[in-house]
C-alpha cells in the first residue's frame, strides 16, 4: 500500500495513505494538533503531579511521544507506553521534520531513541522519561490500574470504527486509576455513545485547528 510523506499546515510532516485517504496527523497541522489535544487537554491536568503515567494508543511517528518529554523536563518521571501495531520504517521517521520544527535539536538523540530503542521493554531514554513500545493490536490490551492519562490517537472512525466501539473503550477504561484521563481528536456520537456505555464521564472540547471539538474523558 503506497504511503507518502507530506507537509501539513503548520509546516510540521506527517504519513498519508492516500488509498484510505487518512493521516497519521491532521493535515491542518500536525504539531499544533499533538499540543492543543494530548498536551493542552490532557498533560497539562497534572501539573502538579510529579510522576504521571501515559499509554498512547496509536505510537506511529513518535510525535505524540516527543512532545510529552519536552513539555515534561520538569517532572520527576514519566512513565510512557506506546502501543503501535504497524511500527513505522525507519526511512519515514528520517523523513519527519519534527525536531526542527519544535526547536528541539538539541534533544535530536532522544527522537531518534524513541525509534530506535527496543520494543516490549522499559527504555530510559532519559533521567525523568522511560517508554515502552509494545507491537500489539489495540484489541489485545489488558491493561488494568495503570495510566494517569491515555492519549487516544488511532485512525479515523470512519476507517476503523471497531478501534472506537464500547468494547475497546471498557478496556480503556479500566486501564485508567482512579480519576484517569482519556484524551482524543474525535468527537462523533457514536464515540461518545461507546465512551458513555464504558463508564466515562465525557466533556466535549473545542477542538485542534480544522476540527470544531474533541472529547475528555474521565474515570470517575
Amino acid at each position: 500500500m503506497k504511503r507518502e510523506i507530506i507537509i501539513t499546515q503548520d509546516g510540521s510532516t506527517t504519513i498519508r495513505i492516500p488509498e484510505w485517504e487518512e493521516s497519521y496527523h491532521s493535515t491542518h497541522g500536525a504539531i499544533q494538533e499533538a499540543k492543543h489535544v494530548f498536551i493542552k487537554n490532557g498533560l497539562d491536568l497534572f501539573q502538579d503531579q510529579k510522576t504521571v503515567s501515559i499509554l498512547e494508543i496509536g505510537f506511529g511517528t513518535g510525535l505524540n511521544a516527543f512532545i510529552t518529554f519536552l513539555e515534561a523536563k520538569q517532572k520527576e518521571q514519566i512513565n510512557y507506553v506506546g502501543i503501535e501495531g504497524y511500527p513505522v520504517a525507519a526511512a519515514e521517521v528520517e523523513q519527519m521534520n519534527y525536531v526542527s520544527e519544535l526547536n528541539a535539536t538539541s534533544d535530536q538523540a532522544i527522537f531518534d531513541e524513541m525509534h530506535t530503542s527496543d520494543w516490549e521493554i522499559a527504555n530510559k531514554i532519559a533521567s525523568n522519561f522511560t517508554l515502552t513500545k509494545r507491537k500489539q493490536f489495540f484489541q489485545d490490551i489488558t491493561d488494568e490500574n495503570c495510566y494517569d492519562l491515555i492519549y487516544f490517537d488511532a485512525f479515523g472512525f470512519p476507517l476503523q470504527p471497531e478501534l472506537w466501539s464500547e468494547e475497546i473503550f471498557q478496556k480503556m477504561y479500566n486501564a485508567l486509576l482512579p480519576n484517569g484521563v482519556l484524551v482524543t481528536y474525535a468527537c462523533r456520537t457514536p464515540i461518545r455513545k461507546a465512551m458513555l456505555t464504558a463508564g466515562f464521564s465525557i466533556e466535549k472540547l473545542p477542538g485542534a485547528p480544522g476540527k470544531r471539538e474533541m472529547l475528555r474523558a474521565t474515570k470517575k
